[in-house]
C-alpha cells in the first residue's frame, strides 16, 4: 500500500479536534506524516494539538498567527499551503486534506486507498460526510463527482496535473471539475462515512453559509441558469427558504460587487457547459 500525508488546517475546534486525532491515531494504515496547521486558534486547540505532537513521530504542528477573523474559502486554502509547504516527505502517492471536526473509522484511509489502487484513473476521492444534527446523523447529498472538502484524497499525478488548489471561494469543486476536463475520475466512495461532528456551516451560521455559497458559485463561474435550477431544487430540502434566497443573494450580490472570477477561461467554459447538459438532462459530471 502506497504512503499518504495528512494537511489539517484548524480554527477553534478545541471541542472535535481530540476525537479527529484519536481517529488517525487509530488508523489501520498511518499516514507518513500529518501536518495540523492551527490557523490563530484563540480557544484551546493549540494546547490540545500540542499534548500529542511530542508523542506521535509522524505529527507536526504549525502555527499562524490569528488574523482575527475566519476567512471562509480562501482562508482554509491558505492554511493548507501553509501546511502543504512544511511537509518534511516528499515520498507520498496521496495527499489528503482532512478537517479538524471529524471521526471516522480505523480502517477508513485503508480502505479509501484500496479504492485508488482499483483504479488507476481515479485522482480525486474520499468518504461521505454524516453531519450531525438536533435529529441525529444527516447524510449529506451531492453530485457523485463531487468529494466534500473536509476530506479530501488526491492522486499525486492528478494534484500535479490540477496544478493544485484555487485560492478561492469554491476551490473544492474547481478542483474535481479540472482533474475530470483532464481525464481524471472522481468521486465519493458512498459506502465510506465520517462524522462531522458540527453541522456544515455551523461557524458561520446557516444564512451566511448559503450567501457564502452564492459568491462561490459566482467566483468559480457557475452559469446563471444553474443557479436559479439549484436555488429552486433546494425548496426540497432544509433549510427550506433560507437556503434558496442566501444562495440566489450571495450570487447575485457578487455580480453587483464584479467580485473577481477564476482566472481560467477553458475550465470556467467546461464548467457552463457541464451546467447546461445536466439542466437540459444530457451526460454530465453534474448528474
Amino acid at each position: 500500500m502506497t504512503g499518504y500525508v495528512v494537511i489539517t488546517p484548524v480554527r477553534d475546534e478545541v471541542k472535535h479536534i481530540e476525537h479527529t486525532i484519536s481517529s488517525m491515531l487509530a488508523q489501520t494504515l498511518p499516514p507518513t506524516e500529518w501536518v495540523l496547521v492551527d490557523d490563530g486558534s484563540t480557544d484551546g486547540t493549540a494546547e490540545v494539538v500540542d499534548r500529542y505532537r511530542a508523542s506521535v513521530a509522524w505529527l507536526s504542528v504549525v502555527q499562524r498567527p490569528n488574523r482575527g477573523f475566519r476567512a471562509a474559502g480562501g482562508g482554509v486554502v491558505e492554511a493548507f499551503y501553509a501546511g502543504y509547504r512544511a511537509l518534511r516527505s516528499s515520498d507520498w502517492e496521496f495527499l489528503v486534506k482532512l478537517d479538524g471536526d471529524l471521526s471516522f473509522s480505523s480502517s477508513y484511509f485503508q480502505e479509501c486507498l484500496e479504492r485508488f489502487e482499483q483504479d488507476p484513473e481515479l485522482g480525486i476521492g474520499g468518504g461521505v460526510i454524516e453531519s450531525v444534527s438536533p435529529t441525529g446523523l444527516v447524510r449529506e447529498s451531492h453530485p457523485t463527482f463531487h468529494v466534500r472538502g473536509a476530506t479530501k484524497i488526491y492522486r499525486r499525478s492528478c494534484w500535479n496535473d490540477i496544478d493544485g488548489l484555487v485560492k478561492a471561494p469554491g476551490w473544492d469543486t474547481l478542483d474535481e471539475v479540472k482533474a475530470t476536463m483532464l481525464g481524471w475520475k472522481t468521486r465519493s466512495f458512498e459506502d465510506l462515512t465520517l462524522t462531522q461532528l458540527k453541522p456544515t456551516g455551523s461557524a458561520a451560521g446557516q444564512w451566511r453559509n448559503w450567501v457564502k455559497n452564492g459568491e462561490a458559485s459566482y467566483i468559480s463561474g457557475y452559469h446563471p441558469l444553474f443557479v436559479i435550477v439549484r436555488s429552486a431544487g433546494r425548496l426540497r430540502q432544509r433549510p427550506y427558504v433560507v437556503a434558496s434566497i442566501g444562495l440566489l443573494w450571495g450570487f447575485t450580490r457578487a455580480w453587483f460587487r464584479r467580485l473577481q472570477r477564476v482566472d481560467d477561461k477553458e475550465l470556467v467554459t467546461y464548467v457552463r457547459q457541464q451546467q447546461l447538459r445536466r439542466i437540459f438532462g444530457k451526460e454530465s459530471v453534474w448528474r
